[in-house]
């Protein structure tokens, strides 16, 4: 496919980055940026090729916001029939593991498609926070709930309320961040995590994720059995016999994605 705001590169190991690319605006998330996002993902989550992608930026930001402009004179109308936000559901919805390589802001929008990832990887440069109060609204794609899942009431309560950042070892201390890495190793480090979690079983990978992400939006008792049947499941696959063979055998197996 052909993109205007993104770039979207494979790699034989069995991953994709998908990098932002409005460099002038420092990555601001439009709706032309969403849109081709989405589209990208969706893509690469239907291509039995690819087993894991990373999100990224640039030096300078993973993304500052969402543009401001769009919404400037929007009404509250415009905003309920644009439904701009429905598109983050699908990107909730992508069954395989998405990385988020983060180097310099991560702010509003940026910090919330961050959260949407499954693992995210900061450079010692990045800046994570929600200032949507500082233009008198609040944030909208997730930052409430997925913030407050992350850091805890108090912290998130303090960074939305007043709108200030975090530095990276901020983030990392707090449980938002998997590790920070300096910026010259940020996408080697997340292409390494990316490889390593490729070489696993896809159908695994897929119902652990499902599985891990049940944990927030349910009981622990509904969890415990989503998980149970998940993992019963798992032994209906080839997978499951080649990697217990191979464990059995003391050799590596050979994943066949079924």
């Amino acid at each position: 496919m052909d993109y205007k705001t993104i770039l979207v590169t494979t790699n034989e190991k069995g991953f994709a980055t998908v990098q932002l690319n409005r460099p002038q605006v420092l990555n601001a998330l439009n709706r032309e940026v969403m849109d081709e996002l989405v589209r990208a993902l969706e893509s690469l989550d239907q291509d039995d090729s690819i087993k894991c992608m990373i999100i990224t930026g640039n030096k300078k930001a993973f993304a500052a916001g969402a543009d401001i402009k769009e919404m400037a004179d929007a009404t509250a109308v415009d905003m309920l029939v644009r439904d701009q936000l429905s598109k983050w559901d699908r990107i909730r919805k992508i069954k395989k593991p998405l990385i988020a390589a983060v180097s310099g802001f991560a702010l509003g929008g940026g910090c919330e498609l961050t959260m949407l990832c499954d693992i995210i990887i900061a450079s010692e440069t990045a800046t994570f926070g929600q200032p949507e109060i500082n233009i008198g609204v609040m944030p909208g794609a997730g930052g409430t709930q997925r913030l407050t899942r992350a850091v805890g009431k108090y912290r998130a309560m303090e960074m939305v309320l007043t709108g200030n950042f975090i530095k990276a070892e901020e983030a990392h201390q707090a449980g938002l961040v998997n590790k920070i890495v300096p910026v010259e190793m940020l996408l080697h480090e997340a292409e390494e995590m990316a490889a390593l979690i490729a070489s696993k079983p896809p159908v695994a990978l897929k119902m652990a994720k499902e599985s891990i992400l049940k944990a927030f939006d349910t009981t622990i008792e509904t969890g415990l059995e989503f998980e149970r049947k998940n993992f019963y499941l798992l032994f209906s696959t080839e997978d499951q016999q080649e990697g217990m063979h191979a464990f059995v055998e003391k050799r590596k197996p050979k994943w066949k994605g079924k």
